[in-house]
């Protein structure tokens, strides 16, 4: 159990944001992993094997991470470039003693090619400019090859979440957006407590705390307590969505009701998206995607609203029951 504890002054400094470089890392560690949750990500997967290897050398399944691979964004949603830039500025002094201290981290450095590892991350403890060179390059490919062809999506979901904690946050203040956050997270008078493997306990000291929903943090909880801030990593609301592939629902009542084209973009709005992602989705053109969504929307079973140049779509209330009545169809029409 890690235990951070609040004074006055850091209820006050309570953020959000995401970012795509944590996500890059922690998919790292959700390529170890055996949940099937992550299973049609990592099938996909088309990181090269040298930089796998690399990077599963320093960003290990369980254990410490070193926190420079994990800068904290400057702003809510940063680019996965500038958050690149950010791990490429870490002192290599510094680089070289996280790099260190893992080498040497009995959990972390558990499991299979331990000598390997430990020559490699020695190797870089010695040359921390050419070690950082090297994780940054890998770090770069794994992003445009693995991750970046599902951005868009991931992205919506993780701004769904930060508005969803807003929402809870002016609801109820604190206090009810830090107990709702996550299962192994609880809050208690002063106290935010996480169970882990490991004991500990922090004064936020007039810090505050960033919360930062990651799609690839999923099953746990993740902390780091190092200045500038300490932060809590989390997974967004939804994420057991993200990676399903919906039917097609012609044939269904609700295709006879809204028309297949509509059925479908209604099918595939259990997480919000854009115009042009629900477009390469089905396979239809943007403006005639479009279209149909001014007409789901004033029908009031689609909501839209803009983050940054984007509009996003998710469905209703409305939207949610003829989507479980479509549902419900389909398992009576299978004999379930």
């Amino acid at each position: 159990m890690i235990r951070l504890r609040f004074g006055v002054d850091d209820l006050g400094q309570v953020r959000f944001a995401f970012s795509p470089v944590w996500e890059a890392v922690t998919s790292i560690r959700a390529l170890a992993g055996s949940s099937g949750l992550h299973a049609p990500w990592r099938a996909g997967v088309r990181t090269d094997a040298t930089d796998l290897e690399l990077l599963t050398t320093v960003i290990r399944p369980t254990g410490y991470l070193p926190d420079f691979l994990h800068p904290l964004p400057q702003r809510q949603a940063p680019g996965f470039d500038a958050g690149l830039a950010m791990v490429a500025a870490t002192d290599p002094d510094l680089a070289a003693s996280e790099l260190d201290h893992l080498a040497h981290h009995p959990r972390a450095m558990q499991g299979p090619d331990r000598d390997r590892r430990y020559a490699t991350l020695t190797g870089f403890v010695k040359r921390p400019e050419d070690g950082l060179a090297q994780i940054i390059a890998a770090l770069d490919r794994h992003w445009r090859a693995s991750i970046a062809p599902h951005w868009p999506r991931m992205r919506a979901l993780l701004s769904a979440d930060l508005a969803y904690r807003l929402r809870e946050l002016g609801a109820g203040g604190v206090r009810r957006l830090l107990r709702t956050l996550h299962p192994s997270v609880t809050f208690d008078h002063d106290t935010l407590s996480i169970v882990k493997y490991y004991e500990g306990t922090a004064d936020l000291r007039g810090r505050g705390l960033l919360l930062v929903p990651c799609v690839f943090a999923w099953p746990d909880v993740l902390v780091r307590t190092a200045d500038p801030q300490p932060a809590v990593t989390y997974w967004p609301r939804g994420l057991g969505r993200l990676w399903e592939t919906q039917t097609s629902p012609e044939g269904t009542p609700l295709a006879d009701l809204l028309g297949v084209s509509r059925a479908a973009i209604l099918g595939q709005l259990d997480v919000p998206m854009s115009t042009t992602h629900l477009a390469g989705q089905l396979d239809l053109a943007a403006p005639t995607v479009n279209v149909h969504l001014k007409i789901l929307e004033r029908a009031g079973v689609v909501a839209s609203w803009r983050d940054g140049r984007t509009v996003l779509y998710q469905r209703t209330h409305l939207g949610e029951l003829l989507q479980v009545g479509r549902d419900n169809w389909a398992a009576a029409d299978d004999g379930g």
